[in-house]
């Protein structure tokens, strides 16, 4: 499928500076994803943004920067996951993992569901609920990866991950400009959870002038 609107080839390029490789075939299902996103959102008002290419590097190339420090296959859970940022990318990036999204608005459920169909996508599921009313079925789980974008404060997210997460599991919160200051205020938490910082991820996306901060966190112990 051809796009009309985004211009996706640059991101080879782009991703590379992140030791990220993308193929012809990633180019393809991202380009078939972002032209859904685009059509939705003049209806659905899906995402804030609205040009192209800030839609590329600030959702898109933002949600594969982590892909080379997880798990090549395992569950996992991506809490709010609105349009799909960052677990659809990693599901295209990364398609031995089982993932399961879970997101309680409606057109967003659709929307997700829809993109799924399009790119034929296996081993993936859509849950129309919350983090708090489904927490006895996720425990369940046992879940290997867990990612969570803008969902809620970084101290609430960590409780109501921790008992999901297996030991050596990983938590992956993006975290923006201000991921250093959120950390700081973190440690009672940490140690409350059994949780630990693995890697702070640094970074400039193009165009910005405002470092970026992902953190993936590991699971010690069970609880």
């Amino acid at each position: 499928m051809k796009s009309h609107v985004f211009e996706t080839q640059s991101l080879t390029r782009q991703a590379l500076n992140y030791g990220i490789t993308i193929t012809e075939q990633h180019v393809q299902s991202f380009n078939i994803y972002l032209e859904e996103l685009w059509a939705w959102n003049q209806r659905k008002n899906l995402i804030g943004l609205s040009v192209p290419r800030k839609i590329i590097t600030e959702l898109l190339l933002d949600s594969l920067i982590p892909a080379p420090f997880l798990p090549t296959q395992g569950k996992l859970l991506d809490v709010g996951s609105g349009a799909g940022f960052p677990a659809l990318p990693l599901k295209i990036y990364i398609p031995n993992l089982k993932v399961h999204l879970l997101e309680p608005n409606q057109k967003k459920v659709s929307f997700l569901k829809q993109v799924i169909r399009l790119l034929k996508l296996s081993g993936i599921e859509v849950i129309k609920s919350r983090l708090e009313a489904e927490e006895p079925k996720l425990k369940a789980e046992a879940y290997d990866l867990i990612t969570t974008r803008a969902f809620t404060n970084l101290s609430q997210t960590i409780s109501w991950s921790s008992p999901l997460l297996k030991p050596g599991s990983r938590l992956v919160c993006f975290l923006g400009p201000q991921g250093q200051e959120d950390l700081k205020k973190l440690e009672p938490e940490l140690i409350n959870q059994a949780i630990k910082i693995d890697k702070v991820l640094a970074y400039l996306l193009p165009g910005k002038a405002q470092k970026r901060h992902t953190v993936i966190f590991i699971k010690t112990i069970n609880q």
